[in-house]
């Protein structure tokens, strides 16, 4: 096993209230470890067509030599409070998912082929996929397919994802 992030809770409300505090937010982002520059960025949620996109990922970071960046962009529920007659508030509820993949990702022994690292973000799941491939010079992202009627309306993130990356990008039926 390689290793893994993390996120403490003071992390995960830095991610959440970016808008209060953007210096914070962009040097946390900014500060990602050298050593999985040029890696291989995959989305994962724990769907079936995320785990075929991470096997397929792992294979390819453990045949270029690099690191495995696996990004989960984590459901953020913009809530609203409305609290007698002041206007309404609205806060951002953190998925606790990303803890729950983590951990079955650190179990995982397929993994232990590849130094991997595991990153939580919140928002646009192609506009953080993109960014977090920036951030680390990623040779490729790969993501799975969508399947449904969902992303036959919206437009599927890896159609989205393939339109606008910079870099390559690899996707898994």
């Amino acid at each position: 096993m390689a290793g893994h992030e993390f996120p403490e809770p003071a992390d995960r409300k830095r991610v959440a209230d970016h808008m209060a505090h953007p210096e914070a937010a962009e040097e946390s982002r900014h500060s990602c470890d050298p050593a999985f520059q040029h890696g291989v960025v995959v989305g994962f949620d724990g769907s079936t067509s995320s785990e075929r996109a991470l096997a397929y990922s792992i294979g390819m970071a453990r045949r270029s030599g690099s690191g495995l960046i696996i990004v989960h962009v984590a459901n953020r529920l913009p809530t609203t409070v409305w609290a007698g007659c002041e206007p309404p508030v609205f806060v951002d509820v953190p998925d606790h998912r990303t803890e729950v993949l983590g951990l079955e990702l650190a179990c995982a022994d397929h993994l232990a082929e590849v130094p991997w690292i595991l990153v939580e973000r919140g928002g646009d799941i192609c506009h953080e996929l993109e960014e977090v491939g920036r951030e680390y010079a990623a040779d490729a992202i790969v993501v799975g397919s969508t399947h449904g009627l969902v992303g036959r309306i919206f437009g599927s993130v890896a159609g989205r994802l393939a339109r606008r990356a910079q870099r390559p990008v690899v996707v898994i039926p």
